[in-house]
């Protein structure tokens, strides 16, 4: 053992816990720990399966779970087992680190969240682009400070309290975000709605003012048709940026010549049809010329002038489109219900007073969220900062001082 600065002995891992244990086998009962089970920043397994047949690695209350394979490792993914459960069984691409008798359960779980053992593991990561992996035998060979059994304990206390006002600081910021969101959107529904009721104001269907028409998903399962393409193709997942300018999937003219799909010309507003959490019914318009997969509605406004108060009127609709989706485990809009959306035709002098007030709203929301992000930034940094203290030896001394 060497001693660190703190005058702390640093032994390898191995010497003081159990790095991917042997055990003997799960009975298929047994809960499961898949990898999507555990969040970044969550000590605990958010849920469990029933393990079947399933190999894995196997667990028991306080080992950690580090997760070993590229990205999960460099996000930061880690769970400790709770206490309350017999064994577990968890994914292949953890490996199990088990406290042994010198080491506290929250001491070991915070030292590999700390940035610098994060970056080790990351560095010693082997094996072929996007599978890379980090090795049990590399991860034995870590060196871990290891003070007394009281001060493991109030390393942990002192953490846990810094750690959760960090996450109640940050919350609330997200809170004020939404809140923000949902002021947004009730005032230009509100707005609009009131509008709609002025005296003489015409009402017309979106499907008399525009070509409504919906993608397609060119021949599901053959790559062919995807690998090597050119041509943008979009989704309703890529709806919530707003001004979609640019593509992560493209398909190839192959694709287009030999199915339905047509190009849908920059300008046009999309919205979607379906989709998961609150995609359903948002809607943005299209910076570039580009394919659509049939979870899309692709809306051409005729008279370019109207294009701005349309995309208004859509989003102020977003919450009555929601509750105008039909179906079963997967609601969602037809393009009938597109083309029935009402669109009340002001004066030009009060759609430009709407558009402006709206554009107002949107630079106040974007500063909020300017705000979030450098609150964000602020608070990834003030806990890297916390952790390596903490096992440095500073966080108690400062604590000791104050």
């Amino acid at each position: 053992m060497s001693a660190s600065e703190s005058g702390w002995p640093t032994p390898a891992l191995s010497d003081v816990c159990e790095v991917a244990p042997k055990d003997a086998a799960l009975p298929p009962e047994a809960p499961f720990v898949p990898m999507d089970a555990v969040k970044v920043g969550e000590r605990w397994p958010t849920y469990y399966e029933a393990r079947g047949t399933r190999s894995g690695v196997r667990a028991q209350p306080g080992d950690v779970l580090f997760a070993r394979i590229t990205p999960c490792l460099e996000n930061g993914k880690l769970a400790q087992v709770p206490s309350g459960l017999e064994r577990v069984g968890g994914s292949t691409e953890f490996i199990v680190v088990r406290p042994g008798h010198l080491v506290d359960w929250g001491y070991l779980y915070y030292w590999c969240m700390e940035p610098s053992v994060r970056s080790k593991a990351k560095a010693l990561m082997a094996g072929a682009t996007g599978r890379m992996r980090l090795g049990a035998a590399d991860l034995r060979q870590f060196r871990i400070p290891l003070p007394p059994m009281d001060e493991q304990r109030r390393i942990v206390a002192l953490l846990e309290d810094h750690l959760s006002r960090l996450d109640a600081a940050q919350q609330g910021v997200l809170n004020a975000l939404s809140r923000s969101s949902a002021l947004r959107d009730a005032v230009l529904a509100t707005a609009v709605a009131e509008a709609a009721r002025s005296t003489g104001v015409v009402i017309e269907r979106l499907g008399s003012l525009a070509k409504v028409s919906s993608g397609l998903t060119p021949l599901k399962g053959n790559r062919a048709f995807y690998d090597n393409g050119t041509i943008p193709w979009i989704t309703s997942g890529d709806l919530h940026q707003g001004l979609i300018t640019r593509s992560t999937q493209f398909v190839t003219q192959e694709a287009l010549d030999q199915t339905t799909l047509k190009i849908v010309p920059a300008g046009s507003l999309l919205i979607a049809m379906y989709g998961e959490g609150k995609t359903r019914g948002t809607t943005a318009e299209l910076g570039i010329d580009a394919t659509t997969n049939q979870a899309c509605a692709a809306i051409a406004v005729r008279d370019d002038a109207l294009r701005p108060w349309v995309r208004l009127v859509l989003d102020a609709n977003y919450g009555k489109l929601r509750r105008l989706a039909a179906g079963g485990v997967q609601p969602n809009l037809s393009l009938g219900v597109v083309k029935a959306i009402e669109i009340p035709l002001l004066r030009p002098d009060l759609r430009d007073e709407l558009l402006a007030r709206r554009t107002a709203l949107d630079d106040a929301h974007s500063r909020l969220r300017e705000q979030l992000d450098v609150a964000h930034r602020r608070g990834i940094s003030l806990r890297r900062a916390l952790l390596a203290a903490a096992f440095s030896g500073q966080l108690t001394a400062e604590a000791a001082a104050a």
